[in-house]
Order: C-alpha cells, then structure tokens, then sequence
C-alpha cells in the first residue's frame, strides 16, 4: 500500500502547523513501510557555529513518521506522537538533509519507527531517532 508522491505532498502541505511547513520538507521516496523526506539546508535553521539544529532535525525526523506510517497505511489518518528519542552523532554545514524513515511495527492503535538523518551527498549518519505513535482512526 505505497502512498503516491503527490498524496504524501498533499498529506504535507493539509495537516501541518505553518511552521513546520516553513521547514520547506518535500517528499522524496515512499514505499511500503517507509518514507525518505529532503529537509533542505537554511541559514535560519542553523545555530551558533553554523550546524543545522537540532530543533529543526526533530521536528522533521517526526513529520517523516507521519508520512511513513501514512504510506504504510495507505493513507493518512489522525495520529499523534507518544514518544520521540533522538541522538545527534555529527554537525551538518551547509547540506541537505535525508530523513528515511523505516516502519519497524504496524499495528492497530501504534506505529514504531526508526529515522536516519544524512547530509545529502554522505553516507555517515548525522542523526537517528525512534518514534512511537498514537493511531487514533
């Protein structure tokens, strides 16, 4: 049950707060139990020293669960966030980021899932984090 590229756009753009559509994200893969997500790289997201923040990889790492448990899904249905844990291994200057995020249990009422974050171009994460959602329809 991939959900097309276009509907998880329009899941984007209909059901997130105007800040976080200031994020710029644009949905770059989906698939059966994942999304991949482009958070593009702006001076305004980053802080002292220039690496991007970590507010901003966050709030990103969870928006790509949305749209992975959206595709894994079929759909897009109301959910919330229950838990988000997230460790930052290195600094990203200047870069795009790619969040993909993998579905790790499906279920009923709750979706597990794990996200990579790498600056575009590099194999080495930046970032991971593990979210638990709330499926509440």
């Amino acid at each position: 049950m991939t959900l097309p590229l276009a509907e998880a756009e329009k899941i984007l753009a209909d059901n997130f707060a105007p800040w976080v559509l200031d994020l710029k994200l644009a949905v770059v893969e989906t698939g059966e139990r994942h999304a991949v997500l482009r958070l593009p790289w702006s001076d305004q997201l980053a802080r002292e020293g220039g690496a991007l923040s970590g507010q901003a990889l966050m709030a990103a790492a969870d928006t790509a669960t949305v749209i992975a448990v959206a595709s894994a899904r079929g759909e897009y249905g109301p959910m919330t966030t229950v838990q988000q844990s997230t460790t930052f291994q290195r600094a990203i200057l200047g870069a795009d980021v790619l969040l993909d995020a993998r579905i790790t249990k499906l279920g009923r009422r709750m979706a597990f899932a794990d996200i990579t974050m790498t600056a575009d171009g590099s194999e080495d994460v930046a970032a991971r984090a593990s979210t638990v959602y709330a499926l509440l329809g």
